[in-house]
């Protein structure tokens, strides 16, 4: 549980918060990041996620800033946050760590199929040619996600954008993905009629 180790003048500060002030929050933040990190650090066990865990709260609580001044003990409202926002950091990778042992369970037993892992081999293929035809900036932004597994903020914080824009770019890139797919899929149908 945080410790609720006021700043000097805090009250001051979440109402200049409120209005925008940076520099407030800026105060607000280095302050409290001292507490907030080895809180999320001690539920989580894992420095990478206590970094995270402490973005997104200051990113919550920024967002939310103009509610700031009906907060009458910030430091249980960070708290919440962080409590909340921990367990469902947990609950996402226990949910990961499930569905990537199924899909490894399943490759396992595809693999001894000579004929799946041909088809597996011909649509990585094919998949690789549809994010060949992507934009740059959507091609890098889709092998950092899907093939090197980062998530959007760490995406966006490598890339010095915003996780929206991570977003866009990502929606984008799986669209045209899908409709390159539909167009490679309808000429092998085509073929395979001819053929046939």
């Amino acid at each position: 549980m945080l410790r609720n180790r006021k700043t000097d003048n805090e009250k001051m500060l979440l109402c200049q918060i409120a209005t925008g002030d940076q520099r407030s929050f800026a105060i607000i933040f280095a302050h409290y990041t001292k507490i907030i990190y080895p809180f999320a650090l001690k539920l989580t066990r894992s420095s990478d996620l206590a970094e995270e865990i402490l973005q997104e709260v200051f990113l919550k609580v920024w967002i939310n800033r103009e509610n700031l001044v009906k907060v009458e003990n910030f430091g249980a409202y960070l708290n919440r946050i962080t409590r909340n926002h921990s367990y469902n950091v947990i609950r996402r990778i226990a949910h990961e760590a499930l569905v990537s042992y199924e899909l490894s369970k399943q490759m396992t037993e595809e693999v001894n199929n000579t004929e799946n892992d041909i088809i597996y081999r011909d649509l990585q293929q094919t998949l690789n040619n549809a994010v060949c035809h992507l934009t740059p900036q959507q091609k890098l932004i889709y092998t950092l996600c899907h093939q090197d597994g980062l998530k959007y903020n760490e995406v966006a914080r490598r890339l010095n954008i915003s996780p929206s824009t991570v977003h866009t770019h990502m929606k984008l890139a799986l669209k045209l993905i899908r409709k390159y797919l539909i167009q490679i899929n309808t000429l092998l149908l085509l073929v395979y009629s001819i053929l046939n």
